[in-house]
């Protein structure tokens, strides 16, 4: 099955056959393994192992390897062919709460009340399973409220700011 991801507006294209991959028509080794928590997965590529947070998000998915998130989109050929005329959903206007993805504790808060970021602007830094996990604003804004703070421990779904 063919499939195409989006990284920071780089797309690849992924194939996968009979336990074969190919990224961009080129074959690479890589075995990956589900570990403990539904989210966590063991990755070996060239002979080099990580171990890889997926957590699946509003329209892509959170991907955290070493103590770096990337957010990855992904569509398969079909799904490609029937959105390929739809406009996908609009990120609210107005106010927006910015909520934590997964419990944990905030190590670092990357934004000040009356900042005017951009989209895609890192907010937080949440330490979760012993890796760091940058939280990124899902589109431009001025910080409204900023709800937490350094060393404060967060349950998932805690409202971490308010962007406006």
């Amino acid at each position: 099955m063919k499939y195409f991801a989006t990284v920071d507006s780089q797309e690849y294209e992924v194939e996968i056959e009979g336990g074969q991959v190919w990224v961009n028509g080129e074959v690479i080794d890589v075995d990956v393994s589900q570990i403990g928590a539904p989210e966590l997965y063991s990755i070996l590529l060239d002979g080099a192992s990580y171990e890889v947070l997926v957590e699946e998000q509003r329209q892509a998915y959170a991907v955290t390897l070493a103590g770096q998130q990337f957010y990855v989109q992904v569509e398969d050929e079909r799904s490609r062919r029937l959105n390929a005329g739809r406009k996908g959903p609009l990120v609210p206007s107005g106010e927006l709460v910015v909520r934590a993805p997964i419990p944990g504790l905030v190590v670092k808060v990357l934004v000040s009340e009356g900042d005017d970021i951009p989209e895609d602007h890192p907010l937080f830094i949440l330490e979760a399973m012993k890796m760091e996990n940058e939280i990124r604003s899902l589109r431009a804004g001025v910080v409204r409220s900023v709800d937490v703070s350094a060393g404060q421990r967060v349950e998932q779904g805690a409202a971490l700011l308010v962007l406006a």
